[in-house]
């Protein structure tokens, strides 16, 4: 078996203004301040010697790397981005950035926000756009009913309440 993987599909280049703003953070804090400590470590880590057998300067080479590479990721990811902090004209619909609230079979009712790919935060409630509920939910009002087909099964959910923040 080769490693060839078939290409990911393109993620929607849509962002929330507080998800632009935590992934500027981040950019920030990885290039003023932990790039910094990590170059300054590993400077000392290579002025004790024999570096094929340290460690240290071989830990901090590998976690360089690492940050190097999520900075060139955000960067080139931040350009992409469209930040979508406009409201939709009907707000009774459920499009990008809106607060649902969907209630299933059951009577257990789940909170959630439609966000970018790069947001997703299930503690939050925070799911993409991308994702098969979200896609499903896309138009819908108060009180109606969807279907999502989810890695779980055929799930069905009533539109609760539809807000945005």
């Amino acid at each position: 078996m080769g490693r060839w993987r078939p290409p990911q599909p393109q993620s929607t280049a849509l962002i929330t203004r507080e998800g632009h703003a935590r992934l500027k953070t981040e950019l920030d804090d990885l290039w003023k301040v932990r790039r910094p400590e990590v170059v300054k470590a590993l400077s000392a880590a290579a002025a004790e010697g024999d570096r094929s057998e340290n460690a240290e300067y071989i830990y901090r080479k590998k976690q360089l790397g690492e940050i190097d590479r999520r900075v060139r990721y955000l960067t080139k990811r931040l350009e992409a981005l469209r930040v979508a902090d406009a409201h939709p004209t009907d707000a009774s619909a459920v499009y990008f950035g809106a607060c649902i609230e969907l209630e299933d079979d059951a009577g257990r009712v789940q909170k959630l926000r439609i966000v970018g790919p790069d947001e997703i935060d299930a503690k939050l409630g925070h799911i993409s756009i991308d994702s098969p509920l979200a896609r499903a939910c896309l138009g819908k009002r108060a009180d109606d009913e969807i279907e999502a087909e989810l890695p779980s099964g055929r799930v069905t959910y009533v539109v609760v309440a539809v807000r945005y923040p």
